[in-house]
């Protein structure tokens, strides 16, 4: 049997395929302004990849941002359910699950089986999310890549008062302007990016083990800071961009499985 999850956030897609429940293929494309369209190149990618037909797919569940403009979804489901799932599926200990999208942060505790038990999300600016990395790395003048690099270097951060990304920016060239050390500019956006975390973490209550998805758990500097914040060690997927759209596809096995289609409505 063959299922597909598709992720649709504001920065990335990713499609995952699982055949026989074991996983398949996966790939991750930039969303665009066209979320419609991502999702079907997400799918055709990872079909191809796989080396499966369209007509052989059984169930298609989509979740995330865009998860309603997906027009092929079977059953859309929220993100919260889906990254849980496809955590403790890579993770069976997971009791905690920190996922930094491109445009909100959100820590969810979850029980033994993966049952969401409470969440916390930062969903009304983009403060500690992939799209303030993003603005940051570009008054910084790099990459993504190179803030990372930048990060690594420093000695100690800088101080850092604006969590706004508006006021961030603006502080982070003033800082620039002053002669503030990048490395160290960097590192304090790290720190900020940490205590947003943290945040969301006790108001939940954190419980280990902890695991950290999305496309800023690829930065090892914000992994450091997050990790020294909270005191724990955090656990990092091969590849976390794809836990959501692999929580999405495991939930559509289990419908797949099931007598009848459910209608397309959300969880």
């Amino acid at each position: 049997m063959v299922v597909a999850g598709i992720d649709i956030g504001s920065l990335s897609a990713e499609a995952v395929m699982l055949k026989d429940g074991e996983l398949a293929a996966w790939s991750i494309l930039p969303t665009g302004a066209d979320s419609r369209r991502a999702a079907g190149q997400a799918l055709v990618e990872a079909l191809s990849r796989a080396g499966i037909a369209r007509e052989q797919v059984a169930f298609v569940v989509a979740t995330g941002y865009g998860r309603i403009s997906v027009p092929f979804a079977d059953r859309r489901v929220t993100e919260i359910t889906c990254h849980a799932r496809g955590a403790v599926y890579l993770v069976p200990g997971t009791r905690t699950v920190i996922d930094i999208g491109g445009q909100d942060s959100k820590v969810i505790r979850v029980g033994p089986r993966g049952v969401v038990e409470d969440f916390a999300m930062n969903d009304k600016c983009a403060a500690g999310t992939g799209r303030f990395m993003e603005v940051m790395a570009r008054a910084l003048e790099t990459d993504l890549e190179g803030f990372n690099r930048l990060a690594e270097k420093a000695a100690k951060p800088a101080a850092i008062s604006s969590v706004c990304t508006v006021f961030a920016e603006s502080e982070v060239v003033s800082l620039i302007g002053q002669g503030t050390p990048r490395e160290e500019i960097a590192r304090g956006l790290c720190e900020t990016v940490a205590d947003r975390v943290a945040a969301l973490a006790h108001r939940v209550g954190l419980v280990e083990e902890v695991v950290m998805t999305g496309g800023v758990a690829k930065s090892a500097s914000v992994v450091a800071a997050v990790s020294r914040k909270l005191g724990v060690d955090l656990v990092i997927p091969a590849e976390p961009q794809i836990v959501g759209a692999l929580g999405a596809a495991l939930i559509a096995r289990e419908f797949a499985s099931q007598a009848k289609k459910p209608s397309g409505k959300t969880r």
